[in-house]
């Protein structure tokens, strides 16, 4: 069997998995609500943060990993919880998973998974997190009860999405699981024989975890696959499931200090600072910006994930004060590009990147890095003296 040499960057990861994917489910993998200012925000966040590199330090050995809730971690990743991810590859959590156990980081497995959750509590022996969207808290109770019983060390709850976000990528493409057949899919299905040929051998995806006879509901699914989740579930909710969850519980998609003070006093044990990818409100702060503004004004550990696309990103977040970061998107650039192969790759070239920026910046320990090693850079000017626009350019990869 021929091995593949890795691809030079991300930016090439991106270009393989378009060519492999119709346009609807590449579309679907990097849509944002309306407009998408999102993405650029979140970007954008990163872009105008700069290095402060301290020189004359000893960086000949370097430690990329980092403790979080006094376990050990060779690097300061996670898989983020993505839904649908076997539309890109069949068994695409599996992939995923396998991929992060390899690696020694967490993985993250959705609601919306098209693995179930206990499949991919079987695919190998790295820890796995759990997701939950609430639709109805006797299922979400139920879906608690499955995951304990599986093993999964820790529950992550999303608090950013009582309703869908506005993502017209996907209203004008149409997608959907399962697909509805029309004349333009059937196309870009035919102008992708490889992606099609694997759907059919594997079997359309569907919602894994709600196949099994105690979940099996085909309104409850549709409810997932339109986000029309419990809008009613608030914080005396929360402590209904705190009581239910005897480990780890972490809240994603917070982005005030106020809501930071709220879940340390229900007991919470981590938030993940989220705009969810820019894909439910699309005028909200950056995560990468909130972090910086809420720095050192709680005692929970804070993770982050929306815009992270490189090892340099990473050790910005971690310099403001994450603990860990959530790979999303890079992730399934990697898993569209060439599957589980890919995702190992996509998560070896980031922790390289880390190392390297480690290095340059004088920072031998990922554990070291704070706030004196970063700076914000000046606001951008409007325009240049020979008129052309200096306003920064969409980044989408």
């Amino acid at each position: 069997m021929a091995v593949l040499t890795p691809l030079p960057d991300l930016a090439a990861y991106r270009r393989r998995a378009a060519r492999h994917l119709p346009r609807m489910v590449m579309d679907y993998v990097e849509g944002a609500a309306g407009e998408e200012r999102g993405l650029d925000r979140n970007r954008a966040a990163f872009a105008r943060t700069l290095f402060v590199p301290r020189r004359l330090t000893d960086v000949s050995r370097r430690e990329a990993g980092v403790t979080l809730w006094g376990r050990d971690y060779p690097l300061p990743l996670a898989i983020a919880p993505m839904g649908l991810t076997g539309v890109l590859r069949p068994e695409g959590d599996l992939m995923l998973a396998r991929a992060a156990g390899q690696a020694g980081i967490p993985f993250c497995l959705s609601t919306a998974s098209t693995s179930s959750i206990e499949e991919v509590a079987r695919a190998g022996d790295g820890e796995k997190w759990f997701q939950l969207y609430v639709l109805h808290r006797d299922q979400a109770r139920l879906f608690v009860r499955r995951a304990l019983a599986a093993g999964y060390t820790t529950l992550i709850l999303t608090v950013d999405v009582p309703v869908n976000g506005r993502r017209l990528r996907d209203r004008r493409s149409g997608f959907k699981v399962p697909f509805r057949l029309t004349p333009r899919i059937a196309l870009d299905a035919a102008l992708h024989p490889a992606w099609t040929m694997a759907q059919l051998r594997h079997g359309l995806p569907q919602l894994a975890s709600f196949a099994s006879a105690e979940a099996a509901d085909a309104s409850t699914q549709s409810a997932l696959l339109n986000r029309q989740m419990d809008a009613g579930f608030d914080w005396a909710a929360l402590a209904e499931l705190r009581a239910l969850w005897p480990h780890r519980l972490v809240l994603k998609g917070l982005t005030s200090a106020a809501e930071l003070a709220r879940a340390e006093a229900a007991g919470c044990d981590a938030v993940i600072l989220s705009n969810h990818g820019a894909r439910q409100l699309e005028d909200v702060a950056a995560p990468f910006d909130t972090l910086r503004s809420v720095q050192g004004r709680t005692a929970l550990p804070l993770l982050l994930d929306s815009g992270i696309r490189s090892g340099e990103d990473v050790v910005k977040a971690l310099a403001a004060g994450a603990r860990m970061c959530l790979l999303g998107r890079a992730a399934l650039y990697g898993l569209g590009a060439r599957g589980e192969a890919g995702v190992r790759e996509v998560i070896a070239m980031i922790a390289a990147e880390i190392d390297t920026t480690l290095a340059l910046l004088g920072c031998p320990k990922a554990r070291d890095l704070g706030p004196e090693h970063i700076q914000s850079d000046a606001p951008p000017a409007t325009d240049r003296p020979d008129g052309l626009s200096m306003q920064p350019q969409r980044i989408r990869a």
